[in-house]
């Protein structure tokens, strides 16, 4: 995409300048058929969208994977035609790559548009005849991507400008998948981006790969090494995900519907250059497997006081989970060991809560994967009054039932009873409902 000067993507699937020696062949081209059941508007509607980034993301990938889905290829047109672009068209084709048949999208352009600022941008999507989530989307992909550049710069960010043929290219490719993406209602869940290394030559110079606008698009994102001298993942494929995605990482739950692949221009030696999109229904039932990030810090300066509340503060900002351990430390101190389970998206904010709770002065930070029972909560009635059970079943496993503490404490309190007399009688009627619900 061509912005302020950076003209090595034009997002056709990867810079064209870059990589050469991985190109061998042509990939075998042809005509693009599109899938003979189209989506209609909301098909995602309490579904889950991956983006299956294996090679990386481009916009023009994105763009091409949702038509091979199914988001049928005139609407995105009507939804472009409302911009008042200048002259131009989405020429789909077709690539096979590994023997996978996959849509590629390239954006024809007639004459030579005039640059645009981020503002002429965002008062064009403004005004265009575009659905709200489609709008607000667009929006806040070019705003991150505007912002990286106008760091890059050090420029204001109003005046940072998208030149000639790349600014059309991105502004196609980002409301292109902004539509999509609310036509369909899914929740986008993304891969970790692989990014690639070596050199791109823009138009002011030559670049290192990862393009840094694409680092700063990916602030707080999960990324890898790409193992690929290229350009694997483009500003406008960075500022698009970081825009759609809800959270990064392993493939979610789910039941999956329909795929579609998006392929990129260049042909890799090392794997084939596709983005695959996997629309799938939410998996409710049983076990499901999700990513959670570990914080721990190490303290032998912190009270024990200052500790729970710590905890506390975390359980109530979010934490999934949080717990101390005694530990011995360096020069046979006594030491305590925080811990904190969290959500990827949770994990940064977290980390700051500890850092800022406690005499901490750093955090460390482990990605972890973990099975889940569905979970759900019933209420039973006892002579101490109404208390909440949490029920884990739904699989092969044993039914598990364990009343809610924070409950037993409230009515052991308001009865003038031990806590253990109100948790007995919690736990008798939850067996109670039980046996009642396996003779009904």
């Amino acid at each position: 995409m061509a912005h302020d000067g950076h003209d090595h993507a034009h997002d056709h699937g990867h810079s064209d300048d870059h990589g050469a020696h991985n190109h061998t062949h042509p990939p075998a081209q042809g005509p693009w058929q599109p899938p003979a059941r189209q989506l209609a508007r909301g098909a995602g509607a309490g579904c889950v969208l991956y983006v299956d980034a294996f090679c990386g993301a481009a916009g023009d990938m994105l763009v091409a994977a949702l038509l091979d889905l199914g988001v049928p290829q005139e609407a995105i047109e009507g939804a472009l035609a409302g911009l008042k672009l200048e002259s131009h068209s989405l020429m789909v084709t077709g690539r096979s790559r590994s023997g996978i048949a996959a849509a590629h999208v390239e954006v024809i352009v007639e004459g030579r548009p005039a640059s645009r600022t981020h503002a002429d941008i965002r008062a064009m999507i403004e005004a265009a005849a575009l659905p709200p989530g489609a709008r607000t989307l667009a929006l806040r992909a070019f705003e991150i991507l505007a912002q990286a550049e106008s760091e890059i710069h050090n420029m204001p960010i109003e005046r940072v400008h998208f030149h000639e043929v790349g600014a059309v290219d991105s502004i196609v490719d980002i409301v292109a998948v902004a539509f999509a993406l609310d036509y369909l209602g899914a929740e986008v869940v993304s891969s970790a981006l692989p990014l690639g290394h070596g050199t791109v030559r823009a138009q002011h110079g030559v670049l290192p790969l990862p393009a840094p606008a694409t680092v700063l698009c990916l602030r707080g994102i999960p990324t890898r090494d790409g193992g690929i001298a290229a350009e694997l993942v483009t500003p406008t494929g960075a500022c698009l995900l970081a825009a759609a995605a809800i959270r990064f990482g392993g493939w979610p739950a789910m039941r999956p519907i329909a795929t579609g692949w998006g392929a990129g221009t260049k042909d890799f030696a090392e794997r084939p250059n596709l983005l695959r999109l996997v629309l799938g229904e939410r998996v409710t039932e049983g076990l499901q497997e999700g990513d959670v990030v570990l914080l721990e810090t190490n303290l032998d300066d912190s009270t024990p006081e200052v500790c729970a509340h710590a905890l506390e503060r975390a359980l109530d900002e979010g934490a999934l989970d949080a717990w101390w351990a005694a530990v011995g430390m360096k020069k046979s101190r006594a030491g305590i060991v925080l811990s904190v389970l969290a959500r990827p998206d949770m994990a940064d904010h977290l980390a700051r809560l500890l850092l800022t709770e406690t005499s901490a002065l750093g955090v460390r930070r482990q990605p972890m994967r973990r099975w889940e029972r569905t979970r759900e909560i019933v209420e039973v009635s006892t002579a101490y009054g109404t208390i909440r059970i949490k029920v884990g079943r739904g699989d092969d496993l044993p039914v598990n039932r364990a009343p809610e503490l924070e409950d037993c404490r409230a009515a052991a309190k308001r009865h003038n009873v031990p806590l253990k007399d109100v948790y007995a009688a919690a736990a008798a009627a939850a067996m109670q409902l039980a046996d009642k619900d396996q003779t009904s």
